[in-house]
């Protein structure tokens, strides 16, 4: 894995976990599947609320064939488009 992908992948969810504003459901499901997909954790997701499970499982189920790699580079760019470039 590059060394700068990493690097910005790392960034960027550093960045987002210290965002505090209220974010769309459907940007944090996208979020959350490739930062699942890129930390090649497939563990069954653990909200108790079961409708907040399904709609992460479909988030996980729609991003299933991308790469660890493909993901990281999908949530640096999601970040930047929806909160570095908008700054």
């Amino acid at each position: 894995m590059p060394e700068k992908l990493e690097k910005d992948f790392v960034k960027a969810v550093s960045f987002m976990n210290n965002y505090t504003e209220a974010l769309p459901a459907d940007l944090l499901l996208k979020l959350y599947a490739y930062y699942k997909i890129a930390n090649e954790n497939f563990d069954n997701p653990g909200s108790r609320t079961p409708l907040i499970n399904a709609f992460k499982a479909n988030a996980l189920f729609q991003a299933k064939n991308l790469s660890r790699k493909d993901a990281m580079k999908k949530y640096i760019a999601l970040v930047k488009k929806e909160f570095i470039d908008k700054q």
